[in-house]
């Protein structure tokens, strides 16, 4: 093999959710990065080698308007926009090109797909380079870096540079932890195979296979098919078609991958020849080779995440990240358990802090992690492992080494001070991340510093000012103590059998019409509902919760009744943190479109950047996922309604105002505009001409900079 020298800042190892993120993240903070996947695509999980929905802190039943708005922000939330508008078809080759195309665009990334990285070279406790082969081409790659990170889910970089890990599921005894095991062990959760089906116009018979595993029908009392819900029906499935948890997911990972098809082939013969359901006109269309791995090695960082900094909402000053996904356990044996749940499903009463210490190795001080192969107990990996949430915490570990970088640090120093950590956690909030009860304190963004915020009208609880309210969501919910039951529970008992009808082309996708619709006749209504929610103070007051687990139960304060038994399970902000309201001008749909909000300065200011944040209804659920049930709950194939579509920018200089920017047909939710020079002004408006179908123009943040 020929063997190349390369350099670079960040040395990114795995192109999932996570390592995607980081290296973008870095990147696009002046780092130069190299990425290595070792795969021919990008995406790990949800890539179309696997074809995992991306779920988070939306969890199993998503948000309430302007209550509690749960998607994760970012980059994460930059791709589901791309996906939604561009993606209608929901083709999964359409997401791997995403992330390859986001890569390539990046002038300071470097992207090696096909690449392992399969050794280091370790001195004085720090790596010095890692080596990396792609066989493909027979190269090898000597890569130096001052920062390496591992985001490749099975730890490989790590444990070639000799970094500690976890592998299994710790005892109860160890953190206290009420949902672990008695006893310690090296069981793991299991990896799956999905597939897709398609309706056809006439009967389609289905031949298996002699190998494969034969099923009856009592094997499926727990585990729904051909029902309508979420991921139920027969287009894809099914997540709980898991097994390996038992053996070793990495070193037995061919034999779980056999097992696995014979699984996988035997339910879609049982479900074809054997079940009640009428699938005759269905036929297989894909099914993957490459098994969903769960669950491997989790290294041993600065903090371990247990249970009850998950319960608890445990404050964390290193802050970069958050969660919010169910702790989700399963059982190791899978499908082998037919009398066991798939899943247990422990709802969190609130979202979760995730520390910078929980990305950064015990043992090797140049090594930094993300993705499910962070610090964390099994139990609290259990929920962290979602790929929105690895992806989250990618851009708030890229963002975190690109500024120590720059600053000629380590990140294992710059994470002891509490200034740096400052600068990290501002600098993710201005790239549209959200991280619990922090808010905007950049000095350098002009409009907090601004000496009046006007609009052209406004609705009560939607004030202009709250353009600079330092928060960009409204999170503060309506706290409920803890879920005392398996929230897969609930599925069984919503799910109802369904037949199935053919859609119009003869296939299983959406029809025309089908997906969540807006509907702006109720926007000023449910802005309204919020608002009342809002200004009860027993329901946002700080306080009102105190963060103790004891017994594995949430304490709440006595004026608010205990739930039942079928209380939704509604996840928000601790109320101490919350900072209730709806953080966002709105202004009034009788006044009409176009309207326009308008910053003022008492003195001549200069700025050479604008940027905006839209409201793109971040309680909804919104990802990529070729469950028809699913995507039905969201606004798929087109901009989200809320979203601010066409727009002007203007400033004012002595008293003379000057377009610097226009923008028709936008759809995300972050938008940064570049002045071609920078401009004295006094004052700055943005003008709303049209949305993608709300009735009145929200805008939930307005930044300037010199």
């Amino acid at each position: 093999m020929m063997q190349h020298e390369l350099a670079c800042d960040l040395l990114v190892a795995g192109g999932g959710p996570a390592g995607v993120s980081c290296a973008l993240a870095a990147a696009r903070l002046g780092a130069r990065v190299i990425l290595c996947q070792d795969r021919p695509v990008l995406g790990g999980n949800a890539s179309s080698e696997v074809r995992m929905h991306i779920v988070g802190a939306t969890g199993l039943d998503a948000g309430v308007a302007l209550e509690t708005e749960l998607r994760e922000g970012g980059i994460v939330e930059e791709l589901r926009l791309d996906l939604a508008v561009h993606n209608a078809q929901r083709s999964p080759s359409m997401f791997d090109l995403l992330l390859y195309d986001k890569c390539r665009r990046e002038p300071n990334l470097t992207l090696l797909l096909n690449t392992t990285v399969d050794g280091a070279e370790v001195a004085g406790g720090s790596i010095q380079f890692v080596m990396a082969t792609r066989a493909s081409t027979e190269d090898r790659f000597r890569i130096r870096a001052a920062l390496f990170a591992d985001c490749t889910g099975d730890g490989r970089l790590g444990v070639e540079a000799g970094a500690p890990f976890r592998h299994g599921r710790e005892g109860r005894e160890e953190y206290g932890e009420t949902l672990a095991p008695l006893v310690a062990d090296h069981r793991t959760l299991g990896s799956t195979i999905l597939f897709q089906a398609r309706r056809h116009a006439q009967p389609m018979p289905f031949v298996a296979p002699p190998w494969i595993r034969k099923f009856k029908d009592e094997d499926f009392r727990l585990r729904p098919f051909g029902r309508a819900g979420s991921d139920l029906g027969l287009e894809y499935g099914y997540w709980w078609a898991e097994w390996g948890g038992c053996l070793d997911t990495i070193k037995d990972n061919e034999r779980i991958r056999d097992e696995l098809l014979a699984i996988v082939l035997g339910i879609w013969d049982h479900v074809k020849n054997r079940s009640k359901v009428d699938a005759s006109h269905w036929a297989l269309e894909w099914f993957g080779f490459l098994p969903g791995k769960r669950e491997s090695r989790r290294f041993v960082g600065l903090h371990v995440l247990t249970e009850e900094d998950l319960f608890s909402s445990r404050v964390f000053p290193d802050a970069i990240a958050f969660g919010g996904w169910p702790i989700d356990t399963h059982p190791p044996e899978g499908v082998d358990a037919p009398d066991l749940a798939p899943c247990e499903q422990h709802h969190l009463p609130f979202l979760y802090d995730i520390p910078l210490r929980s990305c950064l190795s015990a043992g090797v001080r140049n090594l930094v992690f993300a993705g499910r192969n962070l610090s964390a107990t099994h139990i609290a990996f259990a929920s962290t492992r979602v790929m929105a949430t690895c992806s989250a915490v990618g851009q708030g570990l890229g963002t975190a080494a690109a500024l120590a970088l720059r600053d000629r640090r380590t990140l294992a120093e710059a994470a002891e001070d509490a200034a740096f950590l400052h600068r990290v956690q501002q600098r993710l909030l201005r790239d549209d991340c959200y991280l619990i009860g922090v808010a905007n304190e950049d000095r350098d963004d002009l409009v907090r510093a601004a000496s009046a915020v006007t609009a052209s009208s406004h609705q009560p609880g939607g004030e202009p000012e709250l353009i600079r309210s330092g928060q960009t969501r409204a999170i503060h919910g309506r706290p409920s103590a803890r879920v005392m039951h398996n929230l897969w529970d609930d599925v069984l008992r919503d799910a109802a059998p369904s037949s199935f009808p053919a859609t119009p082309d003869g296939g299983s996708g959406i029809a025309e019409g089908d997906a969540a619709k807006p509907d702006s006749g109720t926007a000023s209504a449910e802005w309204g509902a919020a608002l009342r929610r809002v200004s009860d103070p027993r329901q946002v007051a700080p306080g009102s919760a105190r963060h103790a687990h004891d017994s594995g139960a949430l304490l709440v304060s006595s004026d608010r009744p205990a739930p039942s038994a079928t209380t939704i399970a509604a996840t928000c902000a601790p109320p101490d943190r919350a900072r209730p309201g709806l953080h966002r001008w709105m202004s009034d749909p009788a006044a009409g479109l176009p309207a326009w909000i308008e910053v003022r300065w008492a003195s001549v200011v200069v700025i050479g950047e604008i940027q905006l944040i839209f409201d793109t209804g971040l309680h909804r659920h919104l990802t990529l996922s070729q469950a028809d049930g699913y995507t039905k709950k969201m606004q798929w194939g087109r901009p989200q309604f809320e979203t601010v579509s066409d727009y002007v920018i203007e400033v004012q200089t002595d008293g003379a105002w000057t377009e610097v920017a226009r923008e028709r047909g936008n759809y995300q939710r972050r938008r940064v505009h570049t002045l071609p020079a920078t401009r004295a002004v006094t004052a700055l408006r943005v003008r709303v001409d049209a949305t993608h179908g709300l009735d009145h123009a929200r805008i939930l943040e307005l930044r300037a900079y010199r």
